[in-house]
């Protein structure tokens, strides 16, 4: 996806996602339980949102995203002083092997170009014994809300280069070697699918 558009819709994006309160609510309950203590980073943090309501449980939490434009704005207001804002690339990531306890993507898999290596990357930067949290979009043209939100990003730029319902979802996790211990459907305008993996044990 290109850059600019990123940088483009920052400003806007805290106020487009306020319709799917509902899912980030249970998400914002749901993953500070899971992570607490731990070291951890989240890739494609947007403006910051997640990262800011769940960092307060986390021993430190790096919150990254590729656009210049989302870590600006993530960078304003309130947040824990544990959190702290990078630009960096999901395919890249400029960290140091085994270097996270957890490791969250959250909307983006769905959006980025090559998402096997993105998982890869997370596979590289998490302990082996580490925690992926990557909920993500799912059934974008099921229902006409759902269609007609999957329209309008369209139209504004936001092209989803990959589609699949939980199902889908899921075994595309576990062909990239990822154990996934926990998936539900959260609703939203478009679903979401909560996931929660483990590396898979090698053999």
């Amino acid at each position: 996806m290109n850059k600019k558009i990123w940088d483009i819709y920052a400003p806007i994006y805290e106020k487009a996602m306020r319709g799917d309160r509902m899912a980030y609510g249970l998400m914002y309950e749901r993953i500070p339980r899971v992570i607490q203590g731990m070291d951890v980073l989240e890739v494609a943090t947007g403006p910051g949102l997640l990262a800011k309501h769940v960092a307060h449980a986390a021993h430190k939490m790096i919150a990254t995203d590729y656009s210049d434009g989302m870590i600006r704005e993530a960078k304003k207001g309130n947040y824990p002083e544990n959190l702290h804002f990078e630009v960096a690339d999901a395919e890249h990531l400029p960290y140091e092997d085994k270097s996270f306890d957890a490791v969250i993507i959250a909307n983006a898999l769905h959006i980025v170009p090559n998402p096997e290596k993105a998982l890869r990357e997370i596979d590289r930067v998490l302990k082996d014994d580490g925690l992926l949290i990557a909920p993500n979009f799912v059934n974008h043209k099921k229902g006409a809300v759902s269609a007609v939100w999957s329209k309008i990003l369209s139209i504004a730029g936001v092209q989803f280069e990959h589609q699949w319902n939980t199902a889908e979802y899921k075994t595309f996790l576990e062909s990239n070697g990822w154990a996934v211990v926990r998936i539900e459907e959260m609703p939203a305008r478009i679903t979401l699918a909560y996931a929660e993996c483990v590396k898979q044990k090698k053999r």
